[in-house]
Parts: C-alpha cells; sequence; structure tokens
C-alpha cells in the first residue's frame, strides 16, 4: 500500500489508534513525573519527506528516544524533546540539579521512553488484538533532521513520500514539550486496518 492510496476513512481509523495509544503514553508520563500533562490530537498527514525537515527546523539539536516496534505491526516510536526538557525531567525524577546528561540520567530518559512506549503499544495492541512489543530504548543526541532522517530510512520508507504520525505533549508550566511519532514500517499499516476491518 502507497500512502498516497491512503483515503480519509482510513486516516481517520489510523487517527483514532494512534489517539488512544498517545493518550496512554500521555498517561504513563504524567504518573511518573506527578503533573498534568496535556496532549494534542495527533497530526496524520502523508507528505513529501523533505517537507518534513522545512517545516520542523532539523537543524535544531534535540534529545531523541527511540524504540522499535516489534511483532505483528513492526516500526518506530520516536520520542523528541529539546535538551533543557530532558535535564528538567532527569532533575526531577532524581532529585539532582544536573547540567548535563549524566550515565544516570541517560538511564532515566532510556526508562521514561520505555514506559511511554509500553503504554502506547499496549493500547493499540488491545485495541486491535495485534502482537506488539518495544525493544531496548536508544537515547540519541543529535539534529532533529538527523534523527528523523535516519528513523524514517531504517523503518523502510525510502520513498518520496512517508506518513508521518506526531503527537504533541505539553504541560502547563512548559515543563513537558516534546514530539511523538509512530513510524510503521511498510505492510504494518494493512494489518493494523485489517485487524480492525477497515479495507
Amino acid at each position: 500500500m502507497s500512502y498516497l492510496d491512503l483515503n480519509d476513512l482510513q486516516l481517520d481509523a489510523l487517527k483514532e489508534i494512534v489517539n488512544i495509544g498517545t493518550g496512554n503514553a500521555a498517561t504513563a508520563l504524567a504518573q511518573l513525573l506527578s503533573i498534568k500533562v496535556n496532549m494534542s490530537v495527533p497530526n496524520i498527514n502523508v507528505i513529501p519527506f523533505d517537507e518534513i525537515f522545512n517545516n520542523i527546523g532539523g537543524e535544531e539539536v534535540v534529545i531523541g528516544v527511540l524504540v522499535r516496534v516489534l511483532g505483528d505491526a513492526p516500526g518506530n516510536i520516536l520520542f523528541v524533546m529539546q535538551k533543557d526538557v530532558a535535564m528538567k525531567i532527569i532533575n526531577k525524577l532524581l532529585g539532582t540539579d544536573e547540567k548535563e546528561i549524566s550515565e544516570m540520567g541517560n538511564s532515566v530518559l532510556c526508562e521514561i521512553g520505555n514506559i511511554m512506549c509500553s503504554a502506547y503499544m499496549n493500547a493499540i495492541a488491545k485495541f486491535t488484538n495485534m502482537v506488539i512489543m518495544p525493544s531496548v530504548p536508544a537515547v540519541t543526541y543529535d539534529m532533529l533532521g538527523a534523527i528523523l532522517s535516519t528513523t524514517f530510512i531504517e523503518s523502510g520508507q525510502f520513498n518520496e513520500y512517508v506518513l508521518d504520525i506526531e503527537t504533541l505533549f505539553s504541560q502547563d508550566d512548559e515543563m513537558i514539550n516534546g514530539h511523538f511519532y509512530y513510524i510503521p514500517m511498510p505492510g504494518s499499516l494493512e494489518k493494523i486496518l485489517n485487524s480492525i476491518g477497515i479495507k
């Protein structure tokens, strides 16, 4: 299935599925940090690969937590945040006042990624009756364009057009402000849509 072939019904169905998953991820993050976390309705668009980087400021250096989705519908999940946001999360959970990410801070980010992505995948698995599970998280610190480019390519999205599924997490005092991307591998969308009876 080409992403350009997705119709409005299929895109709406994917939006609802992703909305359930990211809602669970936001709840897990809020419980972990003992704060209220707001979540935007996911944006799901089929767009030219180059347009992603033109719209998001690809040269900005950010922290990315990457988790591979394994099982019936493989892909990647990427949680992206600015460095100062990552440091606030680390310091809140560790009770420290560090300025740079230590080995312990890196472990904290990995665990956050694991908790959020597990909550996301568990919600989708329950909704679709599919078997999906997370890999061990990996933390990267690089330009946003480089992180997204690598993630899309590793997901097998080599085409000129890609499926961009993005959700914004935020908190009233802006302690938490990050983007959550779900990047399915080719073939995964068909499996997800078939599982809920939409073709």
